[in-house]
């Protein structure tokens, strides 16, 4: 079955719409969303189902599962990371919302969300109301990974009627937002003893 289509409106989105997108995941449907780097395709991290069915739509195994959270502030990271020093929680305070991704250290509480022994997790804040307004009317974070195409020019599929296209049969919902960046999000590690950045990308920062 296709996914159904939804255009929402990036800088000020329709509430009736963004109902729409909690309701399917709240029921266990597949999200493919905008961000503020690159497209992303998530569930709720708390349907177990849901989660078994990305992994399966993704080709991959629990065990090599390198997931982010979607979150609405950093309200929500305490369920699922361990303590984080000062320094770097002002570092993420600074530069979330953004394009950024922070690694750290998961809580035990990661392990049963996902039936795999993660020893780490990675957190995003991105700057696009349409998916912090999604996480904040679910109630919880997204687990989220990057769209990625198999194109050898474009990495990442950047047009949504593209990524209809393509990803209708991967997918319950795909939301239009706009045409995507392909540059992705840059990872920091922050589990050891100073941060350092692993992937450059869209994102700059000062360490």
């Amino acid at each position: 079955m296709a996914a159904e289509f939804l255009k929402i409106h990036p800088q000020n989105p329709e509430p009736r719409k963004i109902d729409r997108a909690v309701t399917t995941l709240s029921k266990g449907g597949i999200v493919i969303y905008p961000t503020d780097t690159i497209y992303g395709i998530g569930c709720d991290i708390y349907n177990k189902k849901a989660v078994t069915r990305l992994i399966q739509a993704l080709g991959l195994k629990s065990k090599n599962l390198n997931l982010s959270f979607i979150c609405n502030d950093l309200s929500h990271i305490s369920n699922y990371v361990r303590r984080i020093n000062n320094d770097v929680f002002k570092m993420m305070k600074h530069y979330l919302p953004g394009p950024f991704t922070f690694i750290l250290e998961a809580s035990n509480n990661v392990p049963k969300i996902l039936d795999a022994k993660k020893k780490t997790v990675g957190i995003r804040i991105p700057n696009n109301e349409i998916a912090r307004q999604i996480v904040r009317e679910l109630g919880n974070p997204v687990i989220t990974t990057t769209l990625k195409s198999d194109d050898e020019i474009l990495t990442y599929p950047t047009d949504p009627e593209e990524i209809r296209e393509r990803y209708q049969h991967m997918a319950d919902l795909i939301i239009d937002g706009g045409y995507g960046h392909n540059v992705p999000s840059t990872i920091i590690d922050c589990t050891g003893n100073s941060p350092e950045i692993v992937r450059q990308g869209l994102g700059e920062i000062n360490l």
